[in-house]
């Protein structure tokens, strides 16, 4: 896979993302990671895929969970987690990065939600690599479309839908993520974050920990860069965005987009064009 970002620490260490025209909310994601540590981060969007080889080292919801060969990774929108390599070749994997919207547009469900963040199923773990190898490359819209309707099919059998009702604490936080998105540009005390789940400001810094396994601030960071990602796949100029998100300056961007996504801010654009591998074709 072509694309090793300089920051890397190991030379074997790769990562690779693409995205079609015609489908967004999907965004298809390739690695071979040996010794980089992704710090805490989230994404809107189911992260769903297989391990190809090795064994990866991750914390999601609190727990420690081990992904090794042949294993499928199901995770939910708005989690935080890390991710790490356990074995000293590293781990291969594919992953697609979906938006709850499009799961339900194309399976005709709402609700997805995955209890597990890893299972053990080495069939259909080898049948999703190879599918996701296979969207990857595929040659025209039909295709993909196809392939896409077949994946989340082979996913579907791991999910439990519909999700369990949205608890009154769960409404509450929702509130505080949708104000951290709307001011991640500003400087955000943890009074304004407690007043808006009506909560004091220590309760409210106990109640999310529960909650996220993460501070309000790993979790402004994680929304900040994740907003980032959208903005760089949008064409935005990185300066732009480090300002539009609330980071210090490009700099800062860069160092925390590689930390989280393993590819710097330049690279990821790069691979976000059109032209960078073969275009899905009318």
């Amino acid at each position: 896979m072509p694309g090793v970002p300089e920051s890397f620490e190991h030379v074997s260490d790769r990562a690779e993302f693409k995205r079609v025209q015609h489908r967004p909310g999907v965004e298809l994601y390739r690695a071979h990671i040996v010794a980089h540590a992704f710090e805490p981060h989230t994404h809107e969007a189911f992260g769903l895929g297989s391990i190809a080889s090795g064994v990866e080292r991750f914390r999601y919801l609190g727990s420690d969970h081990l992904a090794p060969q042949d294993s499928v990774v199901l995770m939910n929108p708005d989690e935080l987690h890390t991710g790490r390599a356990e074995t000293d070749t590293g781990w291969r994997y594919r992953m697609m990065y979906i938006d709850p919207e499009v799961v339900a547009e194309v399976t005709g469900e709402r609700g997805w939600w995955f209890r597990d963040a890893v299972a053990h199923d080495a069939n259909s773990a080898r049948r999703l690599s190879v599918m996701l190898e296979q969207i990857w490359q595929a040659a025209d819209k039909l295709s993909f479309d196809g392939l896409l309707f077949d994946i989340l099919f082979e996913f579907r059998r791991f999910a439990s839908a519909p999700q369990a009702p949205i608890s009154l604490a769960k409404q509450r936080f929702a509130a505080v993520l949708d104000y951290m998105r709307a001011y991640m540009a500003d400087r955000i005390s943890l009074e304004q974050l407690a007043q808006v789940a009506g909560l004091s400001p220590f309760h409210f810094l106990r109640s999310f920990k529960a909650r996220y396994h993460a501070t309000p601030q790993q979790m402004l960071m994680a929304l900040r860069l994740y907003e980032a990602k959208c903005l760089l796949a949008k064409g935005l100029p990185p300066a732009q965005v480090a300002a539009a998100t609330g980071l210090a300056d490009q700099s800062h961007l860069n160092r925390a987009f590689v930390r989280r996504y393993g590819v710097t801010p330049a690279r990821y654009q790069q691979q976000m064009r059109p032209d960078h591998a073969r275009a899905v074709r009318s």
